[in-house]
């Protein structure tokens, strides 16, 4: 079963002092470079989320559109992890 926690379930298991369990990501050489790119790693906290929110790979490979629309969002990642 592959469970993710949204930010108010994770303040609830928080506050009652209960540990917050990781899902696995799945191993894969897009969603790792995206990741890269993005300014995280696969221990990152909002990996899961971002990795949801990416486009497909499939969309990715066939889209010069997809590719374009996708790398102002890396870069604003990238500068949001660099300014932490």
């Amino acid at each position: 079963m592959n469970m993710t926690w949204d930010p108010v379930q994770r303040a609830v298991l928080a506050e009652l002092g209960l540990p917050v369990l990781a899902a696995a990501l799945p191993e894969h050489p897009m969603g790792d470079a995206l990741l890269r790119a993005a300014g995280r790693d696969r221990a990152s906290a909002d990996a899961a989320a971002l990795l949801r929110g990416f486009p497909p790979a499939s969309a990715l490979r066939g889209s010069v559109e997809a590719k374009r629309a996708l790398w102002p969002l890396l870069r604003r990642l990238r500068r949001s992890s660099n300014a932490e």
